[in-house]
């Protein structure tokens, strides 16, 4: 049992380029047109540079010269770039009970409202407890008296559903 080869990440350059022939970009820019990969190894060498598949599934594939370690470096820059303006939509979750008081309500309200500008989704949870599962339709009528509260600002991403002693539904911002 060999062990496998750990696959390179980025684009092939050097040696790792297996087509024969590639179509050359030189450091400026200008188009050197198709040449053997070994040539452009050659001249590569020459300039201190190296050449890089860009589009490795082109026929035959784009080969530029340039330096590897300055593109791996920007392209690096880039990623971390686009995870940081990248925005983590999280399920926030908020339990009720069937038979909250009116105070307590406005205030989990107010929590789904602030979660729901912030651009999470709200799971909104009611509990059961004891002979509160007979009565499973207080429950229902609270989550609805929820969802119709929120729909100006809110979609309704789960209905309310029955799951074991609690109702879950689950609210998207618009």
């Amino acid at each position: 049992m060999r062990p496998v080869a750990p696959q390179k990440e980025g684009p092939r350059s050097n040696e790792d380029i297996t087509s024969p022939q590639v179509q050359l970009i030189d450091a400026e820019g200008t188009n050197k047109g198709v040449v053997s990969t070994r040539e452009a190894l050659a001249m590569a060498q020459e300039q201190g540079l190296y050449p890089v598949e860009t589009p490795p599934n082109a026929s035959p594939p784009v080969a530029k010269l340039l330096d590897l370690g300055r593109f791996k470096y920007a392209a690096q820059k880039k990623a971390a770039e686009a995870r940081k303006k990248q925005k983590v939509i999280e399920v926030k979750e908020i339990q009720l009970r069937p038979n909250i008081d009116t105070h307590d309500y406005e205030t989990k309200m107010k929590a789904v409202t602030r979660f729901l500008e912030e651009g999470d989704r709200v799971k909104v949870t009611m509990r059961f407890r004891g002979r509160e599962m007979a009565h499973q339709e207080l429950g229902m009528e609270l989550l609805l008296k929820v969802r119709d509260q929120m729909e100006s600002m809110s979609k309704v991403e789960s209905s309310p559903r029955s799951e074991g002693r609690q109702m879950v539904m689950v609210l998207a911002p618009k």
